[in-house]
């Protein structure tokens, strides 16, 4: 679905001041709130984007020059949607994680939906986390990574079923296979019954005929494992990776899953907004004043960029395809290249007497 322009939604003309855009935004956020009766947590969300956008100068003044591709979003399809919810890469859950104060499975309910669940049969192993660091690069173009973890695996004597080989499992003599005890809590509201899970058994209702020698009937060894990690192209800083059936194993029960945090390190000369790649190259005001060609470096190597003549410093450039890859669809942002006019603080006294010729002449209208 093609983007609105952001004037448009926030029903405000282009020339509308910072004060103007500002009170367009309460007042269409208050209409439009969610939490309100009536309200559209879509229209809201239009709105929050928009004033994201033409709150800032940078981004309002590339937003008036290149549109949405000049802020980091796409005007059609291919990059619609909430940009948080996540996506499957090969097989692997790609989620954003930007903090918070709760706990590793608070963090990550919000994604996967609802809280703890008292549960009984065969459990599931414990989750990991992890971290990896990735180059600027590497975020823009993706990679397969290999990592080691030393982590709880199946035992490779009884396969992870708890028992010695050659003996089976028989139903739990205290819970008598139920899995669960019922227990007696006395309150101020007299005696309740309460079902909590089988301390023997563990909630699986069965227990071995004879305990695994090797693992001592956990089901699990320690050792080392090598996991292989796909980098999706134009992964951002925050982004989470889920491996499932990946995390520690127990035994009768199935895996847990890996969460790998990706952190990317700073570039020297880029940064990164969305989808756009910002940088700025510095020419001399002779350049600004006459044009000229300039090698850009980019992310893809150098390309070489036409200045034209009377250049003003602040000036954005695109150069189009050359920005970071869209997670859900092969095209990519753009390089926005914003030119620096620098102004020479040391003239010689030829320099200094052919400038005020200038200087004289242009008062004169010689060069109108």
């Amino acid at each position: 679905m093609t983007k609105r322009d952001y004037y448009e939604v926030l029903g405000v003309d282009k020339s509308a001041s910072d004060d103007e855009i500002k009170k367009a935004f309460r007042k269409a956020a208050v209409k439009h709130h969610p939490d309100k009766e009536g309200g559209d947590e879509a229209k809201f969300k239009e709105i929050n984007e928009a004033y994201e956008v033409l709150k800032d100068k940078q981004k309002r003044q590339r937003y008036d020059q290149f549109g949405h591709a000049g802020v980091g979003g796409a005007g059609g399809g291919g990059n619609g949607g909430n940009p948080f919810e996540g996506f499957n890469f090969n097989g692997q859950d790609v989620h954003f994680d930007f903090g918070g104060n709760g706990a590793f499975g608070d963090i990550f309910s919000q994604f996967f939906g609802g809280g703890p669940q008292q549960t009984y049969g065969p459990s599931r192993g414990r989750d990991v986390e992890t971290r990896l660091t990735l180059s600027f690069e590497e975020a823009v173009f993706g990679k397969e990574e290999k990592i080691n973890l030393v982590l709880d695996d199946e035992c490779t004597h009884c396969k992870g079923s708890t028992v010695e080989p050659g003996y089976s499992v028989k139903n739990c003599e205290t819970c008598k296979g139920a899995g669960q005890q019922i227990r007696v809590v006395n309150t101020m509201f007299g005696a309740i019954q309460q079902a909590v899970t089988c301390n023997d058994c563990k909630g699986k209702g069965k227990v071995p005929e004879k305990a695994c020698t090797r693992c001592r009937g956990t089901g699990t060894e320690r050792r080392e494992q090598m996991i292989t990690v796909k980098i999706p192209a134009g992964i951002d800083d925050g982004a989470t990776i889920r491996l499932k059936g990946h995390g520690e194993a127990i035994g009768g029960g199935s895996k847990g899953d890996l969460y790998v945090h990706i952190r990317v390190k700073a570039h020297k000369k880029f940064t990164r907004e969305g989808n756009l790649i910002l940088s700025e190259e510095h020419i001399s005001f002779v350049q600004a004043t006459l044009g000229c060609e300039i090698d850009i470096e980019t992310v893809d190597g150098t390309v070489t960029m036409k200045i034209p003549a009377g250049t003003q410093s602040g000036t954005d450039f695109k150069l189009s395809g050359h920005g970071v890859p869209h997670l859900r669809s092969e095209s990519r942002g753009a390089h926005i290249v914003s030119i620096v006019v620098d102004t020479p603080t040391k003239l010689s006294k030829k320099q200094r007497e052919l400038l005020e010729q200038f200087d004289g002449a242009a008062k004169r209208g010689l060069f109108s």
